[in-house]
């Protein structure tokens, strides 16, 4: 079974993408992915 998550920003906060992950899978996605906002490439963390 797979889930939505939000990623957001760990600078600005901002949710700027959604993905899906495995409802069993017991670490935190973190990807770094361009922001939009900052204009750069920060480190994205997964929430619900």
């Amino acid at each position: 079974m797979r889930e939505k998550v939000l990623l957001i920003c760990s600078e600005c906060l901002s949710r700027n993408y959604v993905t899906t992950v495995n409802k069993d899978s017991s670490k935190k996605l973190e990807l770094m992915k361009f922001c939009k906002k900052c204009n750069k490439q920060t480190l994205h963390k997964a929430s619900k």
